[in-house]
């Protein structure tokens, strides 16, 4: 049976020179494991949960967008956080999802251990599992604590991962009507 994560993270104290007895990290192993439980709950998500039923038969096909979703997650890689926005669209056919739906199908990929790639093309595909529309784009543009305070060191990199499915895919003016879209300035 795996030690818990409070008990491996007083070792990881210990192994760095600290000492986990002193008062300031007392708690410290504790608030740990209870944060890496928050930061990880897209692993006890399912879609089911998360739409809820919030899939409505509507005549429409005009595109819909949902852009700025702040997303927060941890690289697979260094477990550190990576963060940023996403935008999802979708082209209807017949159905429609919630809105407030489509941030939560980026926060259950999001929370958990990840790449920036595979979120993308995830939520893509799941949208696209669900509603079977013309098509699905995700575009996801994060900051990665793993190249800006280690690393290459770079803080004002950001990295940009698309994943278009459908007619977002294959019709060049659908894909442009999306980007001028994202370019459109709100108050």
């Amino acid at each position: 049976m795996a030690k818990p994560i409070h008990e491996s993270v007083k070792e990881i104290l210990q192994e760095i020179g600290e000492n986990p007895e002193r008062e300031g990290l007392l708690k410290t192993p504790l608030r740990v494991e209870k944060a890496y439980h928050f930061l990880t709950r897209g692993y006890q998500m399912d879609i089911d949960s998360v739409v809820n039923n919030a899939i409505f038969t509507e005549d429409c096909e005009e595109m819909v967008l949902v852009r700025n979703i702040e997303f927060y997650s941890l690289c697979e890689h260094h477990m550190l956080p990576f963060f940023g926005k996403c935008h999802v669209a979708y082209l209807p056919k017949g159905k429609i999802i919630g809105l407030s739906k489509i941030p939560r199908i980026v926060d259950m990929y999001a929370r958990r251990l990840q790449v920036q790639e595979r979120m993308t093309r995830q939520i893509a595909e799941t949208i696209n599992n669900i509603l079977s529309p013309y098509g699905v784009a995700v575009i996801v543009e994060g900051r990665h604590l793993c190249m800006m305070m280690r690393g290459v060191e770079k803080q004002n990199s950001l990295v940009t991962s698309s994943a278009m499915l459908g007619e977002f895919k294959n019709d060049r003016a659908t894909r442009m009507e999306l980007l001028k879209l994202l370019h459109t300035k709100t108050d």
